[in-house]
């Protein structure tokens, strides 16, 4: 399947003349607008999103003509309750479900003219994901966990580039452990080599700390903020932790369907 090397471009600091030609893209979020740094070009645009799904004779709105916008290089923080939806809307920004309105254009390519193939192929070696409960084949390695996504985006040397993903998470002694051999933490932290190994442009995490202790997570957090960092790689995320939602450049709450401007309590650190 193809490849894409390109990597999202992130740019420094906009001149005050070019904000003056370019103004910022906003966020439709309840009644108002919330704007948001030009950090880069858009990745990921999402324009009147609704889904809706079927229960018994009713017919449930989940997420309601949601709008939002993502700069390469940004990342975003979306909060709320449990069943809001937080991990229905992931599923569609990512493309690994379709809205029953709407239109999400990632990477320049609206969704809606593509196939599951297809948005599989768009994805690959260009998205990386982060789950809750890590997400790993039990009966593979962690080494081998960690090269499954270069199995969809072959490369050469692909191999070494896990292992030394591996390294970058501390687990460089680790490679050929079974998951049922690691700590939660451990498994956590392959997840997150596992989300960077091919490179990608933007990485999905849906509550990336849900399954582990305060300290634990604390250091997860540290741990895939600073690879984001030096990737340069577009975050967004799903999260009750508001100590994880403050350290992203923008955070969202998800309330009855919609998407609004949201504070993460300072002396909060976990969900609400």
């Amino acid at each position: 399947m193809p490849h894409s090397s390109d990597k999202a471009a992130q740019s420094s600091a906009t001149s005050a003349s070019s904000q003056a030609a370019n103004p910022p893209d906003t966020d439709t979020v309840g009644n108002g607008k919330v704007p948001h740094p030009p950090v880069g070009r858009p990745v990921l645009k999402a324009e009147k999103l609704t889904k809706r799904v079927n229960s018994g004779e009713r017919t449930l709105t989940i997420l309601h003509e949601l709008s939002l916008s993502v700069a390469a290089g940004e990342s975003v923080a979306i909060l709320g309750k449990s069943g809001a939806g937080k991990s229905t809307l992931l599923g569609l920004l990512a493309g690994l479900d379709t809205p029953s309105d709407g239109e999400l254009t990632l990477f320049g390519q609206p969704l809606s003219r593509l196939d599951e193939d297809g948005r599989a192929a768009l994805r690959a070696g260009r998205v990386g994901f982060v789950f809750q409960n890590f997400q790993l084949l039990p009966s593979l390695s962690a080494l081998e966990n960690v090269l499954l996504p270069m199995e969809l985006s072959p490369r050469a040397g692909e191999e070494q580039a896990a292992k030394s993903w591996l390294a970058k998470v501390g687990l460089e002694e680790r490679t050929e452990h079974l998951p049922k051999q690691l700590s939660g933490g451990e498994q956590q932290r392959v997840a997150i080599a596992r989300a960077f190994v091919t490179d990608p442009e933007l990485v999905f995490a849906d509550e990336p700390t849900g399954n582990l202790d305060p300290d634990t997570g604390a250091q997860i957090i540290e741990l895939l903020f600073t690879l984001n960092r030096e990737a340069g790689t577009t975050l967004i995320l799903v999260t009750h932790d508001h100590a994880l939602a403050r350290r992203c450049d923008r955070c969202l709450q998800l309330d009855q369907g919609r998407l609004l401007p949201f504070m993460p309590d300072t002396d909060e650190g976990g969900g609400q």
